[in-house]
């Protein structure tokens, strides 16, 4: 926001430089990001009136003007502008001069004539080109006919001033106001207001029965208030408002939307003007555009308009997006006889992503967006009828159509001065709270004790809280006044949690093993679905959208890191790097119902890891292929490490899993419960990712994990006692899985089974159809004595029984 020094003298009695009350205002967290005199280094330009303009005898290109500076005084001035004639004011620099970019003027001789000076451009005085009209910006700069020769250009143009550039936090957008900034100045010196009288105009009067005002969404307007000008003269604004709007960077277009931008920037309060004339209906709806509606909007580009926006329509169509842009159709130009002028309150959200949606951004969206004071809206649209009156603009039709759907009382707030004191750590006596609250103009409604309630003004919609009002009294109070102290609390030793440790030790231990860590994306492609095969109802597709993603790479939140994990062997294969074992620790998040109020999205922390081709061979090591049981070698050391040996850990055949090969997949049980997956992609998903070599991977829930692993490490003595190993070799039916036969093994050890390892698989011609053979190495081992062969003896016969009763298994002759 920036700050005219010389607006601001107006509205408030500053005793004070720029250069203080920036600091002052600073102190009390209304930063000011810089200090800039608009004329730093410009002297010596006066107003002049050309008498006459002569050809230059010796130069085509040059004419010699006559100008009268005033008190009797003349000069004569040698120029090659081309836009100059006799009756023009025009600024000068006289010899001794000084212009914008250092620039010192001395006389000149110009082929035999001597120049006393030079006539200057907008350039040369320093004004912002970019915001004047190209008859302004070319050539010499033409002052206004009734400008008198002889005075200060500085002072006349408005250079004199000096402007305070405001670095405004998200919370202060009520000093997006003149007003409201003089306001805040005036809490700071205990100067006094001086704010500009309002003609109110009420409700009763003619505008009434020419037009009317429907909102159809209260919810994203809460209030419309319509007024209307007739004999409309649109021209160009006099100086003085021009060079207004150039200090706050406003480019000045016309007499009627300089007024409306004039008023935002005094009180905040965005308006816009519509051609009475084209209006249907002449009426005004706020409602939600229809489907396929478009709007061309004032910058002449057509927008397709989505449900979710709000628009400005007459009787038919749309004339206007809302809090955003105008409609081309309903512009004022210099044919307007009527204009309907809007002051309206919209929805700061609705706004914010109509604005970006659509690559719009405005000083009315930039206000809209922050919320404006509801209260003020009827005497911002009187304030601007106001001024098109006194400027000769149009003749105000009598009374204004405010539609109001629900109005809103001022939110009361309870303070407690123990409160403020005990909050602040400092001392701050009620009648410096009350003097506070009162130059803040915060109304306090009722007193009981040390207990207030007080009524913020509708200008300050950041003030919601008692915690708001208490840092509004530390502010004004004075932050330099409370004193500095160290933190006082008991100290404790910083360390990681459980679910942490674990999944540094996870990372540690893969790292081992040879795999290397990636980090990918949270925000994924939603193509990632189909191309991993997910039927319409499978959990992995309850993603969360993003609402505004930055392109279609990035349209929903992951549900599994599986789609990075194959991205990145995509790429390296890409790059000919063939042999490839990755893993990842990172989140996964479900939609869960979410954005329903009862419940939010869920974020699971998931361990994943993908490998494709072989080990680097050695002349110890052959090479090994990344397969199913290589990644199962690595997932069974990292859950052995972290104290989940095979007692707790089963894996199970699957042949549901629609990305992994039906044959070679297994699902991961901890105990119980379910952890996880692991085995090779299926052909039809590595040919989704364009990937020409077989790919394993598994993927594990780090929560589950973190909850089972065993933090403790269990020492045991060796076995003083020698083992006894013994094979058992059963004939199972096909459907029946190894890890079944070794569970019920297990359970008949008695304590006394060490390990069952499988060592071989077998089906042939000595092997009946429907059958195959498992045959596992046992070793018994007991701590207290040397295990008998008859002890032995004994406990296999009773696996075999277990063998045959659950799982139909004979033994293999």
């Amino acid at each position: 926001m920036r700050v005219s020094w010389n607006w601001l003298k107006e509205l408030v009695e500053i005793e004070q430089s720029p250069q203080e009350i920036a600091g002052m205002m600073t102190m009390a967290g209304v930063e000011v990001d810089s200090v800039e005199p608009l004329s730093e280094g410009i002297s010596g330009v006066v107003t002049a009136e050309i008498t006459s303009v002569e050809k230059h005898p010796q130069a085509d290109r040059l004419v010699v003007c006559a100008l009268l500076l005033g008190g009797g005084k003349t000069a004569t001035v040698v120029s090659g502008a081309p836009n100059l004639a006799k009756g023009q004011k025009v600024p000068v620099a006289l010899p001794g001069a000084t212009l914008a970019h250092g620039m010192k003027i001395e006389k000149s001789n110009f082929r035999g004539i001597e120049s006393e000076g030079m006539l200057c451009s907008a350039d040369e005085l320093g004004l912002d080109t970019d915001k004047l009209s190209n008859e302004d910006r070319d050539g010499i700069y033409i002052l206004p006919e009734e400008t008198k020769a002889g005075q200060d250009a500085v002072s006349l143009l408005g250079l004199d001033d000096v402007i305070l550039e405001l670095g405004l936090t998200p919370n202060r957008s009520d000093c997006l106001g003149m007003i409201n900034v003089a306001r805040e100045v005036a809490s700071l010196t205990g100067g006094k207001l001086k704010l500009p009288a309002i003609e109110v105009s009420g409700s009763k009067g003619e505008c009434a029965d020419l037009t009317s005002v429907e909102i159809k969404e209260p919810a994203l307007c809460k209030r419309y208030v319509a007024r209307l000008l007739k004999d409309v003269k649109v021209g160009k604004s006099p100086l003085w408002l021009r060079q207004r709007l150039l200090a706050a960077g406003v480019r000045p277009i016309n007499n009627i939307v300089d007024v409306t931008n004039l008023v935002m920037l005094e009180l905040g309060q965005p308006l816009h003007a519509f051609d009475y004339d084209k209006l249907e209906g002449k009426r005004i709806v706020v409602r939600k555009p229809a489907a396929g509606e478009k709007l061309v909007t004032l910058d002449g580009q057509e927008r397709t308009l989505q449900p979710e926006m709000l628009v400005i329509a007459d009787a038919v169509k749309p004339v206007g997006l809302a809090g955003v842009m105008g409609g081309l159709e309903t512009e004022v130009t210099e044919t307007t006889q009527t204009i309907l002028l809007e002051a309206a309150f919209f929805n700061g959200p609705n706004v914010r992503r109509t604005s970006q949606a659509l690559g719009l951004r405005s000083e009315a969206s930039l206000r809209f967006e922050k919320e404006i004071d509801l209260e003020q809206v009827p005497f911002a649209a009187d304030r601007a009828v106001q001024l098109m009156a006194q400027l000769g603009a149009g003749r105000p039709v009598s009374g204004q159509v405010d539609c109001f759907p629900n109005p809103e009382e001022r939110k009361t707030i309870v303070l407690r001065l123990e409160r403020v004191r005990k909050i602040l750590g400092v001392e701050v006596s009620s009648d410096v709270v009350e003097r506070i609250l009162s130059l803040l103009q915060i109304k306090v409604s009722k007193k009981e004790n040390n207990t207030w309630t007080v009524i913020a003004p509708s200008y300050r919609r950041d003030i919601q809280l008692e915690e708001d009002l208490i840092e509004e009294v530390a502010r004004l109070h004075g932050y330099d006044k409370i004193p500095t102290t160290l933190p006082v609390g008991p100290t404790t030793q910083g360390a990681r949690t459980p679910a942490q440790t674990v999944r540094v030790k996870t990372a540690e231990i893969l790292s081992i093993q040879g795999l290397y860590q990636v980090l990918t994306f949270s925000f994924i492609n939603p193509r990632h679905l189909e191309r991993l095969q997910l039927s319409e109802g499978d959990a992995l597709r309850d993603v969360i959208p993003v609402a505004n993603p930055l392109s279609e790479e990035q349209g929903i939140m992951r549900t599994t890191l599986l789609p990075g994990l194959l991205d990145v062997i995509g790429r390296n294969l890409n790059q000919r790097n063939k042999d490839l074992a990755v893993y990842e620790l990172g989140k996964v998040y479900f939609n869960a119902g979410f954005p329903k109020k009862a419940s939010l999205p869920q974020e699971r922390y998931i361990l994943a890891a993908a490998a494709s081709g072989s080990s680097e061979k050695s002349w110890g090591y052959p090479a090994q292929e990344y397969d199913f049981y290589y990644l199962k070698g690595i997932l069974e050391n990292l859950l052995s490490r972290l104290g989940l040996g095979p007692e707790k850990v089963a894996f199970r055949a699957a042949h549901d899993i629609a990305f992994l090969h039906p044959g070679r997949s297994a699902r991961i049980f901890i105990g119980e419960r379910e952890a996880g997956w692991l085995g090779e992609i299926h052909p039809l998903v590595l040919a989704n990712y364009e990937l020409d070599q077989n790919t394993a991977a598994f993927s594990l829930d780090m929560e589950l994990l973190s909850a089972e692993a065993e933090e403790r490490v269990v020492y045991r003595t060796i076995p003083r006692y020698p083992a006894v190993t013994r094979d058992l070799a059963v004939l199972v039916p096909e459907r029946v899985e190894a890890e079944t036969v070794a569970v019920l093994i297990k359970e008949k050890g008695q304590g006394k089974l060490q390990q069952v390892r499988l060592f071989d698989l077998y089906q042939g011609r000595q092997i009946e159809k429907g059958f195959k053979s498992l045959a596992f190495a046992l070793t018994w081992q007991a701590e207290d004595r040397t295990l008998t062969d008859e002890e032995v003896n004994s406990l296999h016969q009773d696996i075999l029984e277990s063998l045959a009763e659950k799982a139909g298994a004979q033994l293999r002759a």
